[in-house]
C-alpha cells in the first residue's frame, strides 16, 4: 500500500500528479532540480526589459479538459480569460486580407457553409475533405492522409497543426492530429473558445499549485537533481541527489516527471523520443492598440501568433530550428516588422527579448510517436509522466497534465494493494 510518493519533477506534470495525490491524503515530496517550478509553462522577470514575461506563449482550448480540471483542483480557474465564443482572428500578410474564424458552438458543423465565418477562399467541401484526417492510418504522417495544399490547408490547417504538433504538418503524426482535432474542432466551436493566461502562466498555473502543496503540509525540494535510483526486486529502492541518498520503504513510491533526456539517463533500457523542435518567442515592451483580439493568427509570415497582453505584445514561432542560428538582433527586426503590420501600428522597435528553446518538444513525427513510453516501468513502484509519454496527444500542456492526473492514478490504485 502505497502512502508516500516523491514527485521528481516540478513541472506541469508533476505538479498535477502532486495536486492530485495530496487531495487523497498521500504523503507528496516534489523534487525539482531547478530553482522554480513550472518547466517550460512558468513566468519570470526579465531583466533586458524589465518586466514579468512568460518563458513561452501558451494557448488553450476550452476543450483541453485535462487543464480545466487542474485549474479547479488548484482554484485558479478565473486565471483563463477568453471570449464568450469562439473567434480566431487572421491576418494573411501577402495579400492584406484579414477575417475571423467563427466555429458554432454545436457538434454539427453549420459553420463551414456560412462565408462570413469559415476562412474567405475556401468551401464547404474544402473542410469535408479535411475530414479524412480523423480517419488516418496508425502511422501514417499528415501529408499521406489529407492534400497539404490548398486555400484551407494554407490558412487554417497548417498554422493549427502547426502550432499543435511544433512539427512541419506534412511530416507530422495524423494520429497526433487527428486527437487534437476530435478533442477541439470536431467536438464544436464550444471546445474551441481560446483561453489566454493574461497575468502570465505563473499565477495561473504555478503559483496557485505550490500554495495549495503548502497547506497540505507537502515538501518542495528546489535544487534537488536526481542522479541515479537504485533497485531491487522490481522496486525502486533508493534515490541519489547528489551527495544525498533517500532510502525508499515498502510504501514509498515514485512518479519521474522529468524531460525524456533524463529519464532515459536514469532508467535503464527506457526508450524516450530522441528528435526535437525548437520553438522561438520573441516578447516586446509596448502596450497594445486599443482592440487588437488577444490572439491572432497570422499566415504567409514568420510570425504564426501574436498575443496582446496589457502591457505587451508577444509572438511565437514553431517548428522553428530554422532560427536557431539568425541573430537575435535580426530576429527582433523581421519580428517586429510584422507584428507592426498585424496589429496596424506604427512604432520604432521597442524594448525586447527573444526567448529560443532548442528543445521546446518532442518532435511530432510517426516514428517519435511511437518511441513514447506508457506510464507504467518495469518497477511495481516507479511511473512515468511527460508530455512525452504516450498520451495520445502532442506535447501540449494539456498533455504534461494528463500524464500527470494519469501516473496519480496508477500510483493511487495501488494504495489499495
Amino acid at each position: 500500500m502505497v502512502t508516500s510518493v516523491h514527485i521528481v519533477g516540478a513541472g506541469m506534470a508533476g505538479l498535477a500528479a502532486a495536486t492530485r495525490l495530496s487531495a487523497a491524503g498521500v504523503d507528496v515530496t516534489l523534487h525539482e532540480a531547478a530553482n522554480q517550478a513550472g518547466g517550460r509553462c512558468r513566468s519570470y522577470h526579465d531583466q533586458t526589459i524589465d518586466m514579468l514575461i512568460d518563458n513561452g506563449n501558451h494557448l488553450v482550448l476550452s476543450g483541453n479538459g485535462s487543464v480545466l480540471a487542474y485549474l479547479a483542483d488548484v482554484g485558479a480557474t478565473d486565471r483563463l480569460v477568453g471570449p464568450a465564443h469562439a473567434e480566431f482572428p487572421f491576418v494573411d500578410l501577402a495579400t492584406n486580407e484579414r477575417w475571423t474564424l467563427r466555429p458554432n458552438d454545436g457538434v454539427l458543423p453549420w459553420w463551414i457553409f456560412d462565408s462570413s465565418r469559415r476562412v474567405p477562399g475556401t468551401r464547404a467541401a474544402n473542410y469535408l475533405a479535411m475530414a479524412r484526417l480523423l480517419w488516418h492510418g496508425k502511422h501514417k504522417t499528415i501529408g499521406e492522409t489529407i492534400d497539404c495544399n490548398g486555400t484551407l490547408y494554407r490558412r487554417l490547417m497548417r498554422p493549427v497543426l502547426l502550432a499543435a504538433l511544433n512539427t512541419e504538418p506534412r511530416e507530422g503524426s495524423a494520429a497526433l492530429a487527428a486527437a487534437v482535432i476530435r478533442e477541439t474542432l470536431a467536438t464544436g466551436g464550444r471546445a474551441c473558445r481560446p483561453l489566454v493566461a493574461r497575468d502570465g502562466l505563473g499565477l495561473a498555473f504555478v503559483e496557485p499549485a505550490l500554495q495549495l502543496l503548502a497547506r497540505r503540509n507537502a515538501k518542495v525540494q528546489f535544487g534537488h537533481r536526481l542522479r541515479a535510483f537504485n533497485g531491487e526486486s522490481n522496486r525502486v529502492t533508493a534515490l541519489q541527489f547528489g551527495d544525498e541518498t533517500i532510502a525508499l520503504g515498502p510504501n514509498d513510491a515514485v512518479i519521474l516527471a522529468v524531460p525524456p533526456m533524463v529519464a532515459s539517463a536514469i532508467v535503464p533500457g527506457l526508450q524516450t523520443p530522441d528528435e526535437f523542435r525548437a520553438i522561438v518567442n520573441a516578447h516586446f515592451r509596448i502596450e497594445p492598440p486599443k482592440g487588437l483580439a488577444p490572439i491572432t493568427g497570422s499566415v504567409n509570415s514568420m510570425v504564426e501568433w501574436l498575443f496582446a497582453f496589457p502591457d505587451r505584445l508577444s509572438v511565437t514561432i514553431s517548428a522553428a530550428d530554422r532560427l536557431l542560428d539568425t541573430s537575435r538582433e535580426e530576429l527582433a527586426e523581421q519580428i517586429w516588422r510584422e507584428v507592426c503590420a498585424i496589429a496596424r501600428i506604427d512604432s520604432a522597435l521597442p524594448r525586447w527579448q527573444i526567448v529560443r528553446e532548442r528543445r521546446a518538444t518532442f518532435a511530432a513525427t510517426p516514428a517519435q510517436d511511437a518511441k513514447r513510453p506508457k506510464p507504467e516501468t518495469a518497477y511495481r513502484n516507479l511511473w512515468l509522466a511527460g508530455d512525452w509519454t504516450a498520451t495520445g496527444l502532442p506535447a501540449t500542456i494539456e498533455s504534461a497534465i494528463r500524464s500527470g492526473h494519469k501516473a496519480a492514478q496508477l500510483a493511487g490504485d495501488s494504495t489499495a494493494h
